[in-house]
């Protein structure tokens, strides 16, 4: 959808048009989740979805909604080659979301525009209802992530149609699911922090369910992010980095290693890592920030056990105040120690509030995948807001 936005742009200002995107992908596709095509009420077809698989039921649909019907799900599969059904030759699955643009989402698409010209982090959630609402959130901003939102259903005159009973594998043209009006005129719809969090981490794709209707699962909702993922910086070339490098990029991170110790530090060695860096972490952090590639989602991690390394990177990181999340891995004893150095190299007890150490959460952890999931549980507890206590201590909805 990135590359179709100045068009879109365009085309809204003149008049509606229809904004089909692939929502979900299974299998084999020949397009990517967040592929995005344009029809105008002229039949105008800007973008593709399938490389010619499938646009024809598109625009069919899309000639649909353009008329004033409700979003319309389609899922394709795989084509019959011996049929006229309409479907894919590549053995998947893909679902495409239709809906309807108009003026009342000029203010949004804009915003959405300047933000991605600008570099900044963001994304765009919808609500996969008949009647689709619109946010965006800026995770790369600090605090609670601001947010700009579209709810249709609180447009004037734009009731949502209660006709489509919710379902999970709609069939081909079926309506979008109905919903409740997520939101009064004005108010953005509460998001799930499982949407929140893909908005974090870079990641684009549907989450939440059409069949648990009034249940504390979160409503169905399309997340699609513009702009790299968030960075996870671990220094130092050990098994507790190679297992963390993992469970990270698992999480969505785009992970750097990095040791001045090159006989140690190797793409061999940390195969799940997106870069591996021979240098002291000190000053590749330093270069890092002076290029401008840190921003508020970028965690760094000290798992070195070595103060000659720990100490120069700590004083450096500590003094980026727009850091995610800062660690350091340890014992009480090498926690004090390097608490002691880094005072004497000039921090101060505000930069050291930073600092997230010893690290990780109280899980018993003995070995370092273990040990990876502790770091990483802490990780998401801290930057997403959240306590780290169990479950079941604590009241109020699990899911949202």
């Amino acid at each position: 959808m990135r590359e179709l936005l100045p068009q879109l742009l365009d085309r809204v200002r003149r008049g509606p048009v229809a904004l089909a995107r692939v929502i979900d992908v299974t299998g084999a596709g020949p397009r990517e989740v967040g592929a995005a095509m344009l029809v105008t009420p002229s039949g105008e077809v800007i973008g593709s979805l399938s490389g010619g698989c499938v646009e024809s039921a598109v625009v069919d649909s899309a000639a649909t909604v353009l008329r004033g019907a409700d979003a319309v799900l389609e899922r394709f599969g795989v084509a019959d080659p011996d049929g006229i059904a309409v479907g894919l030759t590549c053995g998947g699955e893909m679902e495409i979301l239709v809906e309807r643009v108009d003026a009342a989402h000029l203010p949004l698409l804009e915003a959405l525009y300047r933000d991605i010209c600008a570099g900044h982090p963001v994304a765009l959630v919808t609500s996969v209802h008949a009647s689709p609402s619109w946010q965006l959130l800026h995770p790369g901003r600090t605090g609670a992530p601001p947010r700009a939102a579209l709810s249709r259903d609180a447009l004037p005159g734009d009731a949502p149609s209660r006709n489509a009973p919710p379902r999970n594998r709609p069939a081909r043209g079926a309506p979008a699911p109905s919903r409740e009006a997520p939101a009064a005129s004005g108010e953005a719809p509460v998001l799930s922090r499982d949407a929140v969090g893909m908005a974090r981490a870079g990641r684009t794709g549907a989450i939440g369910s059409d069949e648990c209707e009034g249940s504390a699962y979160p409503a169905r909702a399309f997340v699609q992010s513009f702009g790299p993922p968030a960075r996870m910086i671990l220094a130092g070339a050990n098994d507790f980095v190679r297992a963390l490098s993992r469970t990270a990029a698992q999480l969505g991170y785009r992970v750097t290693v990095v040791d001045a110790r090159e006989t140690f530090t190797t793409p061999a060695r940390f195969p799940a890592a997106h870069e591996v860096v021979v240098d002291w972490p000190h000053r590749y952090l330093r270069r890092e920030r002076e290029a401008g590639r840190l921003d508020p989602r970028t965690v760094v991690c000290v798992l070195t056990h070595d103060p000659k390394f720990d100490v120069p990177l700590l004083a450096e990181a500590l003094t980026i105040p727009t850091l995610a999340f800062v660690g350091a891995l340890g014992s009480r004893r090498t926690h004090h120690n390097r608490r002691t150095r880094l005072i004497e190299a000039g921090l101060t007890t505000d930069h050291l509030r930073s600092l997230h150490s010893p690290l990780g959460l109280d899980l018993n952890a003995r070995t370092p995948e273990e040990t990876a999931i502790s770091i990483a549980a802490q990780i998401i507890a801290e930057t997403g807001g959240a306590s780290g206590r169990p479950l079941a201590a604590l009241d109020g909805p699990i899911h949202y």
